[in-house]
């Protein structure tokens, strides 16, 4: 990928979220009863946490987002600072922040529930163009639309009419909407980075390698699909290859897919192959599992040069 000025650059676009951490004994089912261990208040959203690992293996970056003036907001907005992300393309506005309240267990599995806030109400109007183009890529994730699709339907309008590159981790909720819903990202993108189920939602197949290649039919350049403790599978068209995960003791699973991605573009960035990208990937998503929450875990660029080379 060719850079834009003198350093490499991305900006995020997707929800922000204060993450409600509840360590308990058991991810509770209907009619069962758990206790909680602790409780702890972490920054996240998905892209954000994608953003902030950027970040901090040197890669400049910024945000889109949407924020209430509210306790929340201000923790969301003063962290995003503190890790070095010009935050100029987040908006402070009336209503409530978005939050999200994870249970994780023992095994450091977890469930969710999320208040989507202010993040479902960013419209065109509240976008810079000019400012997004200057970036090298936009990396996009998923809102919850629990209101209304505004939020969605301006992140299609500037996937549209960006002249910067576009990556996509559409969670289950976009998954959901399929390839034909998703195809204005589709057909624009420079990645792709589903888990397998997302990639059997979007295409239908049960089959990795082939929805894969489904999704580089339909125009996207590169696939990385995430399968959790199984590894990756990443394709752009000619490689294809499953990726091991390394081994890792799991403290808590939250954000270990943004983690991959973090790493995954970063590579990217730097000019490595497919295969190379899932590597460092899977790296960067071991390092973040044995962590709390979703930003503890994300590695400093000397702490995962020092992995790499550790290979």
């Amino acid at each position: 990928m060719e850079k834009k000025g003198s350093y490499f650059k991305v900006i995020g676009f997707g929800a922000l979220n204060l993450d409600r951490m509840l360590y308990v004994n058991r991810i509770v089912k209907p009619d069962e009863e758990g206790f909680i261990s602790s409780v702890e208040n972490h920054p996240g959203g998905s892209a954000a946490n994608t953003i902030v690992g950027l970040s901090r293996l040197g890669i400049r970056t910024g945000y889109i987002g949407k924020v209430a003036h509210d306790e929340g907001g201000e923790i969301l907005l003063n962290d995003l600072t503190s890790e070095n992300v010009d935050t100029r393309g987040v908006i402070a506005t009336s209503g409530r922040s978005g939050a999200c309240l994870i249970m994780v267990d023992g095994k450091g599995d977890r469930g969710i529930l999320v208040d989507p806030g202010v993040n479902d109400s960013i419209s065109i109007t509240d976008i810079d163009m000019k400012y997004i183009d200057s970036f090298d890529l936009i990396h996009m994730t998923s809102f919850i639309c629990k209101e209304s699709e505004t939020s969605f339907l301006t992140q299609k309008q500037v996937a549209l009419s960006t002249s910067s590159r576009i990556s996509l981790d559409p969670g289950t909720l976009y998954a959901e909407r399929g390839m034909e819903g998703l195809m204005d990202f589709i057909k624009r993108a420079r990645l792709l980075l589903p888990n397998d189920h997302e990639l059997h939602l979007m295409t239908g197949s049960e089959n990795v390698h082939n929805g894969a290649n489904m999704l580089i039919d339909a125009g996207a350049e590169w696939v990385a699909v995430k399968m959790g403790d199984r590894g990756c599978y990443v394709t752009d068209g000619i490689i294809s290859t499953k990726i091991p995960p390394l081994k890792a003791n799991v403290v808590d699973t939250t954000g270990a897919g943004d983690a991959f991605n973090a790493g995954f573009i970063y590579s990217m960035l730097q000019g490595k192959n497919i295969e190379e990208c899932g590597k460092i990937g899977n790296i960067t998503a071991s390092i973040s599992i044995t962590h709390r929450g979703a930003r503890d875990g994300l590695p400093y660029s000397k702490e995962l040069k020092q992995l790499i080379e550790d290979l």
